[in-house]
């Protein structure tokens, strides 16, 4: 695809020898039906040979269409895509025809998607996918791509390379798959790497893997890094400089340092503030960015974050302010009339109301809400070994797992993917009939009879409220469903005044009751889940990653409003979460699993403080901490090695085939749960020697 050429002069910076990439004026536009959307305007950067930048910022903000402009892989029917230029080692790449483009493609500038299983060919092995571009680009035999191949699997740190070249992506886990992927950008040794979200779907552990991974390459190598994410731990941890985008517009660039410790702009300290972080004791409200981006199909004039700036003054509408140079550094530039005040203020420019307190007490007096004892759930699996074999067994996906949740408490459930988070939520729901074990909600055993005498006080949020949500039905329909269903309320005119009062309830508008799902962004959508759930009038939520696909300003309006109606309703909550910090900010009690099994559990604060087991000393290790400094000088021990298989786990100990401080013990029995504090008990050997 052509880039149209813009008129304007080509003022601004120099590209010096050490520029790798410069990008000048770029602009993208999408025809739709209704008009014209601008999802990128006029932004310019420049990246260095060797260089890690970080590109930052809501969805729709703009940072994916921009990665996908400089490939040219975004449709020519409708994209249209104009710059001054985008000089790649000094060659004009919005000019050149795209033959020429695509031998600079996977040769000299790589990418890595945000989603290896559809990024990589399902009917391909892994072995024909990382030697095509050995093929294509290098001219190598398929011989020698082999053997290119291997090496290149086993520096990405995949076992065994010559035995997996003839697998499939299926074959492979999520954080292996990814692995895949780096292995194959970096085939031909290229000078630059775009990395879409290269660790959004993965574990914090495998993440770090990765990202320690690509960041020793970049380094050795003097690969250039391009990472887009909203993951600011990662950000701190491992950027050079960051670009901060807004509504299609870098409003903020700098070093990683500058960023970080002396925000510009607004919507950077707004940002910043939205993180809950780990190295912060519990308690307190998370700040919050009120409203929402404006529509690109029609943006404002001036300032496109006016309507949500607590410094926003008139002349903020009218005129828009271009990237300038801020106080006292020549690499920090904002484009704020503000910037001055907003250096000196920081997040003092947004009003705290500290009346209102974060996470409520607990009152463990009486008898828990919700008893889980002895829980197991094994789920039977088959599948072909070869042309007359096949298997047949099952997995246990939870296996002897209790705790208590009290009226009012929020008990989070931490662990990587496949540990059985959602099982254990299922299974006491009843969506998954469990195999063994004992569930008591509210002094009542839950069995399958009696599941529906308590359905309607223990109700769910789903990860994906895009997928929970009925695309058929209007949100007052949906929200109306289980009010007609369980005969909560029969009058239809009180049915709409209470519809109308769950959605003032969740911070949204009466009138919202008429949209359907695909007219509410992703935050709305999950606060109609909230609403859907709170219809019930519930004792007990089980909330399934509730925050997870949400932006870090959404993520902490939907905490607040978890915690709000907690304190006003007291609602117990079951947290199932991957984010440790999110946990920790808003979970009394923490539990945390590995393949099926508690590992360790404790009262939130003291278990992050003084966490017992390896594997809980290993999770919060990998998760990064918004801060350069301090991610800088604190020592971090990455955990290698995947989760094992369930189908086959680990004789004693599951987690001893990947812990750093395995004995000879920890292969000989499963250890059990030891107290070593008032509400902390862990699972694990070395407890037990001592």
């Amino acid at each position: 695809m052509a880039v149209k050429k813009q008129n304007s002069k080509k003022a601004g910076r120099t590209v010096t020898e050490d520029v790798l990439l410069d990008v000048k004026n770029l602009r993208v536009e999408f025809k739709m039906k209704n008009g014209v959307v601008r999802a990128v305007d006029d932004i310019s950067y420049q990246v260095r040979k060797g260089e890690f930048l970080a590109v930052v910022g809501e969805s729709g903000c703009g940072k994916s269409v921009s990665a996908l402009s400089l490939m040219r892989l975004l449709p020519e029917k409708a994209a249209t895509i104009t710059a001054d230029h985008i000089l790649f080692d000094g060659i004009d790449i919005s000019s050149i025809p795209m033959s020429e483009m695509r031998k600079l493609r996977g040769r000299r500038i790589s990418m890595i998607f945000q989603e290896p299983m559809t990024s990589l060919n399902p009917v391909l092995t892994i072995g024909d996918q990382i030697c095509e571009p050995l093929i294509t680009h290098l001219g190598m035999s398929e011989e020698q791509a082999e053997v290119r191949a291997i090496e290149l699997m086993a520096m990405v740190g995949i076992p065994e390379p010559k035995n997996r070249l003839p697998q499939y992506p299926h074959q492979f886990s999520g954080g292996m798959r990814q692995r895949v992927m780096i292995a194959i950008g970096l085939a031909c040794e290229p000078d630059l790497i775009i990395a879409d979200e290269p660790t959004t779907a993965l574990d914090v552990t495998i993440q770090a893997q990765i990202l320690e991974l690509l960041k020793d390459i970049s380094q050795r190598l003097g690969i250039a890094v391009i990472m887009i994410t909203h993951n600011l731990g990662v950000v701190a941890a491992y950027a050079d400089n960051v670009n901060v985008m807004y509504a299609a517009q870098i409003i903020e660039k700098g070093t990683a340092s500058d960023i970080f410790a002396n925000p510009a702009h607004p919507y950077s300290i707004g940002l910043l503030r939205s993180v809950p972080r780990m190295d912060k004791p519990r308690g307190g409200r998370l700040a919050t960015i009120d409203g929402l981006p404006p529509n690109l199909m029609n943006p404002p004039s001036g300032c496109r974050f006016y309507a949500r700036c607590p410094m926003a003054q008139e002349s903020c509408a009218k005129t828009d302010q271009s990237l300038q140079e801020t106080k006292g550094s020549e690499m920090h530039q904002t484009a704020c009339y503000f910037s001055e005040k907003a250096l000196k203020e920081g997040a003092l420019i947004y009003e705290t109301d500290v009346s209102v307190q974060g996470s409520s007490t607990v009152d463990k007096s009486g008898e828990p809400l919700l008893s889980v004892s002895s829980l197991r759930q094994e789920f039977s699996v088959s599948f072909r070994t070869g042309w007359f074999s096949s298997y047949n067994g099952s997995v246990k996906a939870v296996d002897d797992v209790s705790f208590d949740i009290y009226p009012g408490e929020t008990v989070g459930l931490v662990g990587e993917s496949g540990c059985g988070k959602t099982s254990v939520g299922r299974a006491i729901l009843h969506l998954n009939d469990p195999t063994s074990g004992k569930i008591a909600f509210d002094n009542l055993s839950i069995n399958k009879k009696s599941i529906a005498l308590v359905r309607q006080d223990m109700q769910v949020i789903f990860q994906d409220p895009f997928s929970s949500l009925n695309p058929r039905m209007t949100i007052g329909e949906i929200l109306e469903e289980p009010l007609k269903v369980h005969n909560i309320e029969s009058d239809p005119e009180k049915r709409l005044q209470r519809i109308s009062e769950l959605l003032v309830k969740v911070g949204l508008y009466p009138y919202m009751s008429d949209r359907y799902p695909h007219e509410l962004s992703g935050g709305q959508r999950q606060r109609v889940g909230i609403a859907r759930a709170l219809s019930m009038e519930p004792k007990l939520i089980i909330c399934d990653e509730p925050v997870s696909a949400l932006d870090v300003s959404v993520q902490a309006q939907i905490i607040n409003l978890l915690e709000d109606l907690q304190r006003e309703l007291g609602i117990a909550y079951l947290f199932i979460a991957h984010d440790l910090a999110v946990v920790k900010h808003i979970s009394h009690k923490v539990v945390v699993m590995y393949l099926g099994q508690i590992m360790e559990v404790g009262e939130g604060d003291q278990l992050y403080g003084e966490p017992k087991h390896p594997y809980t000393q290993a999770l919060l290790d990998a998760a990064p901490i918004p801060d350069p400094e301090i991610e800088r000088k604190r020592k971090r021990s990455i955990l290698k090695g995947e989760l094992p298989s369930p189908i086959n786990p680990p004789n004693g100990c599951v987690f001893s085939t990947r812990c750093p401080k395995v004995v000879a013990a920890c292969t000989s029995g499963r250890p059990e749960l030891l107290r070593v504090g008032t509400e902390h008990m862990a699972s694990c050997v070395l407890l037990d020697e001592r």
